[in-house]
């Protein structure tokens, strides 16, 4: 098969894709908010689906990651960009035939619509041959294109648009207006009246500044006297008119679905190109991730929450980027510290990563190696839903019970503040269960927790901390460090610093 998709390898991928809804994953991991930002201004083509739709092997990925190489390239940015213009206004104007009643009105928009294609393609084709691609799928539009470009149909459709453009502008016609009747006449060389009125009228006119603008109508739109003077200058010049009439119907098709569905999935990349471009320019780092399907060895490198970013960005606020890293038997991460110290924000970040990199994309960091996941599961605290007859604690082991019967080693888990709901030692005898399950099963994963425990449960687990500032305990930095957890140390500094020790209450009670 030649040329199918721009986003997949394989149709059936396409096919799929179509059905794919948001994942359980967007609402705990905040990609919703990530993937509204990304496609602000590209409603039309209706993208959200495509990043609803994660990709399963590394050939497909590489296929992704090549063509966001080849768009990083200004100049075919460019020409892409100049090519879905061209096709929007195709579109607008398609558009407007529809709003139209007269049939001869209609044809000519339609026509119109036709040439704007034509040259759209025509253009992209030359723009595509002048760069120097790399990725398979931008090569392969490419062959696709040239093929289409040389085809009898195309041929037809662009000789003949072109020739009617020409016939229909040269057309010439005088209009003799007699009280409340017009007649329509060959153009014969009569003068213009239009420019002796103007003469006649000069000398009254106005500083220009002050005249009222008169609104023109929208293209193509006449009333019922301009169609009755078109079907005249039709009856005038039957062949011009005819031939548009035929044009029409043989060409009423004319749009190549595949070109067609290129332009709607190439704004997947440009949308997301943008997206991380404006980033950059306040300072954050784009990588393109180094991923396995064997390997659960991972890091990252000043890797960042993509959804969170967009808020602080526009309020100016600094950003705080974190590294992470597993290696030899360790499979999860287990995050301590202080509440507001950035943990929920870094197991999001750790989701996010690994999701965008499985949908071909460029992920937030300087560096970063990462796994290829069969599935992601979240568990972040819910609300309790009279609906469900079930308190939080219950709901919270539903939940979980659903994910460990549905992981497999392949998987990612990341769990946030599970079984705060309930009493300390019932929490702890909980999470060791759970942990128990997903070290024995191997899956990667991320632990938000207060039970400090959990960071030394196995070699499995690493303890990361949220730390705060050695002078001023109370001020998060929300930077998370690779260390073992100190809970304690953090909660003694903080009473210390608010003068609620043990020694200071004694000293208060003056015992």
């Amino acid at each position: 098969m030649g040329f199918q998709s721009i986003l997949f390898r394989e149709s059936i991928d396409h096919a799929q894709c179509d059905r794919c809804g948001p994942p359980d994953c967007f609402r705990d991991l905040c990609l919703q908010q990530a993937i509204d930002a990304i496609t602000a201004g590209f409603q039309e083509y209706s993208l959200a689906q495509f990043y609803c739709a994660p990709l399963n092997d590394l050939d497909s990925i590489a296929y992704r990651q090549e063509i966001l190489r080849d768009l990083e390239e200004p100049v075919l940015m460019e020409a892409l960009e100049e090519f879905s213009d061209q096709m929007r206004s195709m579109r607008e104007v398609l558009g407007t035939a529809n709003k139209l009643y007269y049939k001869r009105a209609i044809e000519r928009r339609f026509l119109a619509a036709a040439g704007i294609y034509c040259d759209a393609v025509a253009c992209l084709s030359q723009h595509l041959w002048v760069c120097e691609l790399k990725s398979r799928g931008l090569v392969a539009f490419r062959s696709h294109l040239t093929n289409y470009l040389a085809s009898a149909y195309f041929h037809d459709l662009k000789t003949e648009a072109e020739a009617l453009e020409t016939d229909l502008s040269n057309i010439q016609f005088s209009i003799l207006i007699d009280g409340d009747a017009i007649t329509v006449l060959s153009f014969n060389g009569e003068r213009d009246y239009s420019e002796i009125v103007e003469a006649t009228f000069d000398k009254f006119r106005r500083d220009i500044k002050n005249v009222r603008p008169v609104k023109a109508p929208p293209p193509g739109q006449m009333n019922h006297v301009d169609a009755q003077v078109l079907d005249r200058v039709a009856l005038l010049f039957p062949d011009a008119f005819s031939a548009l009439d035929e044009f029409c119907s043989n060409h009423d098709d004319y749009l190549d679905q595949t070109i067609s569905r290129f332009d709607r999935e190439i704004q997947f990349y440009i949308a997301y190109l943008a997206h991380v471009n404006k980033l950059r320019k306040a300072g954050l780092c784009f990588c393109y991730p180094e991923l396995s399907e064997e390997s659960k060895e991972i890091y990252a490198h000043d890797a960042f929450d993509i959804a969170l970013v967009n808020r602080l960005t526009k309020e100016k606020v600094p950003i705080v980027t974190n590294n992470f890293s597993l290696s030899g038997p360790e499979r999860i991460l287990v995050v301590s510290g202080p509440n507001q110290g950035g943990k929920t924000t870094f197991a999001r970040m750790f989701g996010q990563m690994h999701y965008l990199a499985s949908l071909g994309c460029l992920v937030p960091g300087s560096e970063a190696h990462l796994f290829l996941y069969d599935k992601l599961f979240t568990h972040f605290e819910r609300e309790e839903h009279i609906e469900t007859l079930r308190g939080k604690l219950q709901d919270d082991l539903v939940r979980i019970r659903q994910i460990l019967d549905r992981a497999t080693p392949n998987s990612i888990v990341i769990m946030n503040e599970i079984f705060a709901s309930t009493t300390l030692a019932d929490a702890l005898y909980l999470a060791k269960e759970i942990m128990a399950r997903l070290t024995e099963l191997g899956s990667l994963g991320v632990c938000v927790t207060f039970l400090d425990e959990l960071a030394t449960f196995s070699e499995r687990t690493v303890s990361m901390v949220a730390t705060v500032d050695e002078l001023h305990p109370a001020v998060r930095t929300f930077k998370i460090e690779r260390r073992p957890a100190n809970g304690l140390a953090y909660a003694l500094a903080l009473a210390e610093k608010h003068r609620v020790t043990y020694d200071w209450l004694r000293k208060r009670a003056r015992i």
